[in-house]
This record gives structure tokens, C-alpha cells and sequence, in this order.
């Protein structure tokens, strides 16, 4: 089967001429060394940013949105494995156990990601060097550095759109085209209370609710709704309370109430 063909455009593939490219053997390519390198924040952050995808009803199915996985863009060149990366309009392969299917291989997929996301937990990551021309050589469309430590200085979240075949750094947060944003967030995410979480976000800038937040949230609303039966039930008991008193005033002066309705 002919491999498809990538055009400049981010992420569209046409119709050329057929070609014949043998699709590369993958089974003696390294893509899990189970090798831990992340801190504990590093792990949390990376979770909250996929967990929210797939808890929102906003973000349009299929899509990929996963953590420290290997992403191949060439054969024979090894992976790049950036924290979180997020694929639009194409679904993760089924069948894991085939190997072709447990990473991302760009020629298998179909396109490369949309969105990358780099977490800086030290000085020499590369983010801000080799990565960032990396990403631009894999033809990934935004590629965001999350710096909550500020290793690399200021500012703490830097977002670079792909022009041609360089980034250039921008300050919108909201990526149109993906219709998705990103938003800074100081909160609690599971055991952890933390100044500066970044978040996915909605066009309003709401952030997209992880599965726990959406069963609080409506927990909270069931909360209220029973408190506010309880109230009405209360102004109900207190208003026959004062009925009750009323009408045994009446009887107290001799009045009948019933010939007074």
C-alpha cells in the first residue's frame, strides 16, 4: 500500500501520484527502556494535562493525547519523547500487541502531533535548543515550554508557532485551529496544592475538569439542590407552623376560622 505523501500544510495529506515506500520494520527499534526520569510534579503535571482531554465533552473525538511516549518522525532515527503531546482527528491503534502500535510513528499515524508539550525540571533538557529544532524538523505545529521553576528564566510558559519551517513565539494561548487553550492555574490537583499548574482551557478560558473536578462539581450541585429543597421544606413547615397558631388564636376568641375562608 502506497505510503501517504506530506505536503508544507500542517497536518493535511493529499492525494499524489502513487509511490511505492516500503513500510519501515519497527520490531528491532527501542521504544519502551522503562528508564524513570520525572519528578513527582513532573508526573502530576503530565497527567492532569492528558486526564482533563479525556474527562471534557468539549474536545471533538478521535484524538491522541498521551505522556512520555516515544515519537518517531523518521525511520532509523531515534525517538524524541516530549511529556505531552496532543494529535487531533486520528484515534490510537487498538492492537498493542503489535509493536507498531505502542508509540507514536508518524508514518503509521498518518501526521505528526499538533501540539507538543515540554515540562523544563532542570537546566539541560535542550528545550529552549535541540528540541525546539526538532520539533520544527517534525513539522509539529505548536510546540509549548512549561517552566514553573523558571530554570530557564522568564517568562514561565513559552508557546512557539511553526511558520515554514521555524517557530516563532507567540502570546495567544488559545491555539484557533485546534480550537483548545492553555491556561496557568494555582490549585489543588488530586493530594497536591500547587501555585502554578498549567491547564488546558476552553475559548472563555475555563479549564477543561479532570473526571474527579466533573463528579465534585456535581456533587457540589447536587448538594445545593438538596439544600435548597430543605429550605423550601423549612419556610413550608414554618408557614403551616404559623397557620396552625393563627387559626388557634381565632378558636381562642371564639371564632370559627373555617367561616373566614
Amino acid at each position: 500500500m502506497a505510503a501517504p505523501q506530506y505536503t508544507e500544510q500542517r497536518d493535511r495529506l493529499v492525494t499524489a501520484e502513487p509511490v511505492e515506500v516500503p513500510i519501515p520494520d519497527v520490531e528491532s527499534v527501542t521504544i519502551e527502556d522503562d528508564t524513570p526520569v520525572d519528578s513527582i510534579f513532573s508526573e502530576k503535571q503530565q497527567r492532569l494535562l492528558t486526564t482533563c482531554l479525556y474527562s471534557s465533552p468539549s474536545l471533538a473525538r478521535p484524538f491522541i493525547a498521551v505522556a512520555n511516549v516515544g515519537l518517531f518522525f523518521t525511520a532509523g532515527q531515534p525517538a524524541i519523547v516530549p511529556d505531552v503531546m496532543l494529535s487531533l482527528g486520528i484515534a490510537a491503534p487498538g492492537d498493542w500487541s503489535q509493536k507498531v502500535n505502542r508509540s507514536y510513528f508518524v508514518w503509521n499515524l498518518g501526521k505528526p502531533p499538533d501540539i507538543v508539550i515540554e515540562i523544563v525540571s532542570n537546566k539541560v533538557g535542550n528545550e529552549l535548543g535541540s528540541k525546539l529544532d526538532d520539533y520544527a524538523r517534525g513539522r509539529i505545529a505548536y510546540y509549548v515550554v512549561f517552566d514553573p521553576l523558571q530554570y530557564l528564566g522568564e517568562p514561565m510558559l513559552r508557546i512557539y508557532r511553526l511558520v515554514g519551517t521555524q517557530y516563532q513565539a507567540i502570546a495567544e494561548q488559545w491555539f484557533e485551529d485546534c480550537q483548545i487553550g492553555l491556561t496557568l492555574w494555582s490549585g489543588q490537583f488530586e493530594d497536591q496544592t500547587w501555585d502554578t499548574w498549567l491547564r488546558w482551557c476552553d475559548g472563555a478560558g475555563n479549564v477543561l475538569l479532570t473526571g474527579d473536578e466533573r463528579a465534585e462539581q456535581e456533587r457540589q450541585r447536587a448538594e445545593q439542590e438538596r439544600q435548597r429543597a430543605e429550605q423550601e421544606r423549612q419556610r413550608a413547615e414554618q408557614e403551616r407552623q404559623r397557620s396552625e397558631r393563627l387559626m388557634a388564636m381565632l378558636r381562642d376568641r371564639g371564632i370559627d376560622p373555617e367561616t373566614l375562608m
